[in-house]
C-alpha cells in the first residue's frame, strides 16, 4: 500500500512538474505572440499609411491628368474657334479688296507698292506685272520709274504688282495676295494673343 502511495506521489510530482512546464511554455508562447502581434501592428500601420499615401498621390496624379486633358481640350477648342473666325474675317476682307473701287487712295497704294518693289530689287530696270483691273492705274504710275516696263501679260491676283528685274535674276511679289500672306501670321498671332489663347 505504501508503494502505491509512493507511486502516486511520484506521478503527482511528474504531472505537476509537466503542468508547470507546459504552463510556463504557454505563458512564454503567449508573451512571444503578443510581442509579435504588437510589432506587426506597428508594421501594418506603417504599411497602411504608405498605401493610403501612395493612393492619394496616384489620385492627385490622375486628377491633374484629367484637369490637364480638359484644359488642353478647352484650349484647342478656343484655338479652333478663333482660327475659324480669323479665316472668315480674312475671306471677307479679301472679297472687299477684290471688289474695291480702283480710284483715289488705291492709286497711292499702287505707287507705294511700286516704290517698295524697286527699292527691294535695287533697280528701276524692271518689268511690272499686274491683273486686268489694275492695269490702267499701274501704267499711269510707271512714268515715275525710268527704265520700268509694263508687261502686257496679266497675273491672277487681287491687286498690286509683281516686279521682275529685266535680266530675270530677281522677282519681288508685291501683290495684295502676297502682302496678306506675309502679314497673316502676324495678324493671327496678335488676335490669338488678344483672346488669351496664343500662349
Amino acid at each position: 500500500m505504501a508503494s502505491n502511495s509512493s507511486l502516486e506521489n511520484t506521478i503527482d510530482k511528474i504531472l505537476n512538474h509537466t503542468e508547470s512546464n507546459i504552463l510556463s511554455s504557454l505563458d512564454s508562447a503567449l508573451s512571444e505572440s503578443r510581442q509579435k502581434l504588437d510589432d506587426s501592428v506597428s508594421t501594418l500601420e506603417q504599411e497602411y499609411d504608405q498605401i493610403i499615401s501612395n493612393g492619394r498621390k496616384e489620385a492627385d496624379k490622375i486628377e491633374k491628368q484629367i484637369i490637364g486633358s480638359s484644359d488642353l481640350k478647352a484650349r484647342n477648342k478656343q484655338l479652333t474657334t478663333v482660327e475659324e473666325s480669323i479665316d472668315k474675317v480674312f475671306a471677307k476682307a479679301l472679297d472687299e479688296i477684290a471688289n474695291a473701287d480702283r480710284s483715289g487712295d488705291y492709286s497711292n497704294l499702287i505707287k507705294s507698292l511700286l516704290d517698295e518693289s524697286t527699292k527691294n530689287l535695287g533697280t528701276n530696270e524692271v518689268i511690272v506685272f499686274t491683273n486686268s483691273k489694275d492695269k490702267d492705274i499701274v501704267q499711269s504710275n510707271l512714268s515715275q520709274y525710268p527704265g520700268a516696263e509694263f508687261s502686257s501679260e496679266t497675273i491672277d491676283c487681287l491687286g498690286g504688282v509683281k516686279v521682275k528685274s529685266k535680266d530675270g535674276a530677281m522677282t519681288f511679289d508685291n501683290t495684295l495676295d502676297a502682302k496678306i500672306q506675309r502679314l497673316k501670321p502676324l495678324i493671327r498671332k496678335d488676335i490669338t494673343t488678344q483672346f488669351g489663347v496664343g500662349n
